[in-house]
């Protein structure tokens, strides 16, 4: 029988109390005018200069390593703090947030991935934004969080993913491993470089397509002590964008990155409309 004393109920309260707080900003964060939920179309750019339904200018991408729009100033778009008139040069780069062009209440973003490029139209009354009202999660339970140690590479590795989009890589870099045990089992991950000094996880389980997204799930921590223990609190593992919209580029988890256990908690798939 499992006996439950003061402490064990005061920690289980604090964990949820501060998962609580936690879980609210992450949904604010989602729910902003431009976020991720705002995303209503993502149109590929060619050397030829093309026009998209519903976006202002003419796009083209260069072959240089940028992209340029044509409009006139009647069209009201805002590039770096000034209206265009005539042809403007974007320089996107790759893995980072695009370039940014302002029409009206909405943001043109214009992103880069690896040789090609492709604009997101950011809209605030996007359907996915004004019907948002939350992202299921499992119960929290302090089961979920874990100890782990970081191992780190002797120099950082550049590696490949694949992408939820068909032919499409990323290349983000590899730091190290990270160990820790579920259920008796010692699992390791490819650690990625987080922001600023921490470590992002991202990997697969036995809930991944069924319960949860099919493309994995990131957990971000911070920066390990140094003796690379760090703490794995795998209730605040989040989905990647692309489980709200069709219209990311959502990374593959790493070669190897997936959990032989059902990692019952963090966030579920939103339920169908």
């Amino acid at each position: 029988m499992e006996v439950t004393t003061t402490e064990t109920t005061t920690t289980a309260s604090t964990l949820r109390q501060e998962w609580d707080t936690w879980h609210a900003a992450r949904e604010k964060e989602l729910g902003t005018p431009h976020g991720w939920l705002s995303l209503t179309a993502l149109e590929w750019i060619t050397g030829t200069p093309q026009r998209f339904d519903g976006v202002p200018g003419t796009w083209r991408a260069t072959g240089d390593g940028g992209v340029e729009l044509t409009a006139p100033a009647a069209e009201g778009l805002v590039a770096a703090g000034k209206p265009v008139e005539g042809t403007v040069r974007l320089e996107p780069r790759d893995g980072l947030p695009g370039a940014l062009v302002t029409a009206g209440d909405r943001k043109i973003e214009v992103v880069r991935r690896t040789d090609t490029y492709a604009l997101r139209v950011r809209d605030p009354q996007a359907p996915t934004r004004t019907a948002f009202t939350g992202v299921p999660a499992f119960p929290v339970d302090a089961r979920w969080v874990v100890e782990a140690r970081f191992t780190p590479y002797p120099e950082p590795r550049r590696i490949t993913v694949g992408a939820v989009v068909e032919g499409l890589n990323h290349f983000p870099t590899a730091v190290g491993t990270v160990r820790f045990t579920l259920d008796g089992t010692e699992h390791e991950l490819v650690a990625l470089a987080g922001k600023p000094d921490g470590l992002s996880l991202h990997f697969r389980d036995a809930t991944s397509g069924r319960t949860t997204y099919g493309g994995g799930r990131m957990l971000r921590v911070g920066a390990p002590a140094a003796d690379g223990t760090l703490t794995l609190d795998l209730n605040r593992v989040v989905n990647l964008p692309c489980v709200f919209t069709a219209f990311a580029t959502c990374p593959l988890p790493p070669e190897g990155n997936t959990l032989s256990v059902a990692v019952e908690a963090g966030e579920k798939l939103p339920a169908s409309p």
